[in-house]
């Protein structure tokens, strides 16, 4: 997968975060995280050292957990970029 589809999937999960309204302070928490870990993708950055590859793939997986049951369309785009994020070996 190029960059770009990777760009546009991480564009359309953010759409979909900035669209969930029910929020508790662990859906908050997950949401910031979310936000920071897309903003730092999308910089150009990529997804740093190993060590920081795993955490964002393990925040990814949580936030799937978390959304799973009351945003499943959110919980599926997620799990989509994860996907990419393997398959390019990220």
């Amino acid at each position: 997968m190029e960059k770009q589809q990777l760009n546009e999937m991480l564009r359309k999960l953010h759409e979909e975060l900035e669209q969930v309204e029910s929020v508790d302070d662990a859906t908050v928490s997950v949401l910031s995280t979310l936000r920071e870990d897309i903003q730092h993708l999308l910089s150009g950055k990529g997804t740093g050292t190993p060590e920081e590859q795993e955490p964002i793939s393990e925040r990814l997986g949580e936030a799937i957990d978390h959304f799973e049951a009351d945003h499943p369309k959110l919980s599926m785009a997620i799990q989509h970029v994860l996907d990419s994020l393997a398959k390019m070996g990220l």
